[in-house]
C-alpha cells in the first residue's frame, strides 16, 4: 500500500487499483495529503468500503449505510440521524471491527449513556435514550440484512430509554386562551398558534402552508407538504408519511382568523408561504408567551398533543383523530394518547348501562 509525494504540489497522493462491486477492475487516485500516513490511510479505509467485509471498522461500514440511507430518507431525518451518529455511536465504536461488536460491547455503552450526567447533574432524557439506542439497533439490523452480520447484538443486549415521555404535556382550552392572549399583538403568532391548536398539524406542515392550501370554501386546509430550514436553506419535502397528506376541516372561528390574517399579507400570491418563519420564530413566541409563569411551559409539539387530547375529550375515535392527525395507523394514535383514553372507557359502561 504505497502513497507518493507530489514535487509539484508539495503533498502526498494514492493511486491503486481495486474490483468494484461489479467485478471490474478499475484505478483510484486521491490527491492533497499533508502526510503520508494519511494517503495510506485514506486507501485503506477506501478499500474497505469497497469489500464490505464484516472485519471492517464501524465508521467505514457507517460510511456505506449512509451512502444507501441518504437516498432514501427526507433531508431533515438524514441530518438527524447523522448527529447521533457522529455525536453518540462514532466516538465508541468507530475503531472497533464491525464483527466485534458484541451484546457484551453493546450493554456497557448502554451503561454508559445511563450514568451520563449534564454540568447540571441531569441525565438524558427516557426517549433520547431510546432515541441513540434505535440508531445502532437500525446499522445493525442493515449489517444483517445485506452484508451477512449473524445477528443484530443489540436483540441480546435489550434496549433502553422509552419510546414516549411518561408524562406528556397539554394544554387545555383555558390554558391556550390565556396564552394566545399574550401573543396576540403578533398577528402571524395568533394565527399560527391558532392553527396549531386547533387543527393539530405538525410545525413543518403549518410553515409550508401556502395561500392556495387554504379552501375557503370547503373550509379546509390541505396538507401535501412540510418545510425544514436546513444548513440555511429554505426546504420544502413530501411529509412526513403518505397518510399525512391529507385534507384537514376548519371550524368556521377558524377560517374567519386565517381570513382576517391573508389579507394583512400584502401582495400574498397563490403559492405564497402564509407563514414565511422558522420553526425557531414559534418557539421564541412559546417562550414569550409562558414567561410569566401564569402557563405552564411545554413544547412547540404539545400542541399537537393538546388538539389530541382535546379530540379524545369532545368523544372522538381513535380512528377519526388518527385520520386528522394524519397518523399512519390507528395504533400509533391508541400507543401514543393510551393513557388518555380509559376514562372514555368508564363512559361506555355508563352509556350502556342507560340503555337497559
Amino acid at each position: 500500500m504505497p502513497a507518493y509525494y507530489d514535487e509539484k504540489n508539495k503533498s502526498w497522493y494514492c493511486k491503486f487499483y481495486y474490483t468494484d462491486y461489479t467485478g471490474t477492475k478499475k484505478q483510484k487516485l486521491k490527491r492533497g495529503f499533508k502526510l503520508q500516513r494519511d494517503a495510506k490511510e485514506w486507501e485503506r479505509n477506501f478499500l474497505e468500503t469497497q469489500q464490505a467485509d464484516l472485519t471492517m471498522t464501524f465508521e467505514n461500514f457507517v460510511k456505506l449505510y449512509n451512502e444507501d440511507m441518504k437516498h432514501r430518507i427526507r433531508e431533515h431525518t438524514y441530518n438527524q440521524k447523522q448527529y447521533v451518529i457522529n455525536k453518540k455511536l462514532l466516538p465508541y465504536f468507530g475503531k472497533l471491527p464491525l464483527c466485534e461488536i458484541t451484546p457484551a460491547v453493546i450493554r456497557k455503552w448502554q451503561n454508559e449513556l445511563i450514568a451520563y450526567r449534564d454540568e447540571d447533574d441531569k441525565p438524558y432524557s427516557e426517549t433520547y435514550l431510546r432515541t441513540i439506542n434505535n440508531q445502532i439497533s437500525a446499522i445493525m439490523n442493515y449489517a444483517v440484512r445485506y452484508y451477512g452480520l449473524r445477528e443484530n447484538p443489540c436483540r441480546k443486549a435489550g434496549s433502553i430509554g422509552k419510546g414516549h415521555a411518561e408524562e406528556m404535556q397539554f394544554w387545555t382550552t383555558e390554558e391556550f386562551k390565556k396564552f394566545l392572549e399574550k401573543i396576540s399583538n403578533k398577528p402571524q403568532s395568533r394565527a399560527g398558534f391558532l392553527v396549531l391548536y386547533y387543527t393539530g398539524i405538525r410545525i413543518g406542515e403549518l410553515l409550508a402552508l401556502e395561500y392556495a392550501d387554504i379552501d375557503f370554501k370547503a373550509k379546509k386546509l390541505v396538507i401535501n407538504k412540510s418545510y425544514q430550514r436546513i444548513d440555511t436553506k429554505d426546504v420544502i419535502t413530501a411529509p412526513k408519511t403518505p397518510k399525512s397528506v391529507r385534507e384537514v376541516s376548519l371550524p368556521d372561528f377558524l377560517l374567519e382568523e386565517l381570513e382576517t390574517y391573508t389579507k394583512k399579507l400584502y401582495g400574498l400570491r397563490k403559492h405564497d408561504r402564509i407563514f414565511p418563519y422558522t420553526k425557531h420564530f414559534f418557539e421564541k413566541e412559546m417562550k414569550r408567551g409562558t414567561k410569566d409563569g401564569e402557563v405552564k411551559k411545554i413544547r412547540l409539539h404539545d400542541l399537537r398533543h393538546s388538539h389530541a387530547s382535546l379530540l379524545i375529550e369532545l368523544g372522538f375515535t381513535p380512528l377519526a383523530i388518527a385520520d386528522r392527525l394524519g397518523h399512519e395507523k390507528v395504533e400509533t394514535t391508541l400507543n401514543t394518547y393510551s393513557h388518555l383514553f380509559p376514562h372514555k372507557r368508564d363512559e361506555v359502561a355508563e352509556k350502556l348501562q342507560k340503555c337497559f
